[in-house]
């Protein structure tokens, strides 16, 4: 059943134009994008499914094309909408991040590595490189799989802060297990990376551990 098909009461669209979208949920926000269900199954009923499936919307949102390509009613049109979604919000935020300092928007920032990391199956280590005046200049993913102080190699780190003319980085990583405290590891890297780009006058402000669920900031915690 197309949304045309419900209740007028119940149409995510109506309810959008008369109440604004805050007042829509996550699934009925996802309906519009949807715009149809599946035979005995209102497009309701399968954007709350998908929702529920993944562990919210942007748990969906973040899944990739292979997860999303084994859903039942997600053909290859729904499918580039949801990828194009997220697309859209990770360059409306790195727009907001370069036209003024990192730190004057911490949610924007944890906002950032969320669409960028949180949902990852494994962990991915990323530098955000910022200007004298702490605006994004680019944000790269160097490493992945298991993160330690041997498997993430400083020289890189170095290269490229020099490549982007960069006065400072913001350093992040997901932990994929859910939990967003910093390790013994976590902190001795940290510190590794903090000593290398010393040399090159490049400071480390923070470093995020990132999560489906959470931001973290080391620097807050002191032990940055």
């Amino acid at each position: 059943m197309p949304l045309k098909g419900l209740p007028a009461d119940a149409r995510p669209r109506e309810k959008l134009l008369q109440r604004g979208p805050g007042a829509l949920s996550d699934a009925e926000l996802l309906a519009l994008l949807l715009r149809t269900g599946i035979q005995g199954k209102n497009v309701l009923l399968l954007a709350q499914e998908l929702v529920d499936r993944f562990g919210g919307v942007a748990g969906l949102l973040h899944s990739g094309a292979d997860a999303l390509k084994a859903i039942k009613g997600l053909g290859p049109a729904k499918r580039a909408e949801l990828m194009a979604v997220v697309e859209l919000a990770r360059r409306a935020l790195a727009q907001e991040l370069k036209e003024r300092a990192l730190f004057d928007s911490p949610q924007a920032v944890a906002h950032y590595l969320q669409l960028h990391l949180g949902h990852r199956p494994h962990e991915v280590f990323a530098v955000l490189f910022l200007d004298s005046q702490h605006r994004l200049l680019a944000m790269e993913e160097l490493f992945r799989g298991t993160l330690t102080q041997t498997s993430v190699y400083p020289r890189e780190v170095v290269l490229r802060a020099l490549h982007h003319h960069a006065a400072a980085v913001v350093l992040a990583h997901n932990h994929p297990s859910g939990t967003a405290e910093p390790s013994r590891a976590d902190e001795a890297l940290t510190q590794t990376l903090k000593s290398a780009l010393a040399l090159v006058d490049v400071r480390v402000l923070d470093h995020f551990i990132v999560t489906a669920g959470a931001c973290r900031s080391m620097a807050e915690m002191g032990r940055v």
